[in-house]
């Protein structure tokens, strides 16, 4: 993960940690993780409360980026969700990245709010 948002944390000084607390989340959430060429090329960390799921986040190895692992990950999120129960599924991303707020709304995404630095979206499944 940290490797995933470093450029990003050279951009946005008022990132939050994003792999502080990481153990705790593998433990008590759902970790998906992409494997290629015998590593991790990216994971995503979601959990799932009745019908509400969340993306709590997503992270791609730089050196993965542009095949396709962020996409397959999301997919995957959502096919768990859809699994389990959850009719939609929920996000919060960073105001500083306008491009994952694109991204998103391309692949279905609605924006629901801001509150301060985040963008919180949202999707029916």
């Amino acid at each position: 993960m940290d490797r995933a948002y470093a450029p990003l944390k050279a951009r946005l000084p008022d990132l939050p940690d994003v792999s502080g607390g990481l153990e705790r989340e593998i433990e008590d959430r759902i970790v998906l993780v992409a494997e290629m060429n015998d590593g991790v090329a990216g994971c995503a960390v979601m959990s799932i409360d009745g019908s509400r799921a969340h993306l709590v986040n997503i992270a791609v190895d730089p050196d993965f980026k542009g095949k396709g692992i962020g996409r397959a990950l999301l997919e995957a999120v959502e096919s768990r969700a859809l699994r389990d129960g959850a009719t939609g599924i929920a996000l919060a991303t960073h105001v500083g990245i306008p491009e994952n707020v694109k991204l998103y709304r391309h692949l279905g995404w609605s924006e629901t709010s801001r509150n301060g630095n985040k963008v919180l979206m949202n999707k029916k499944l």
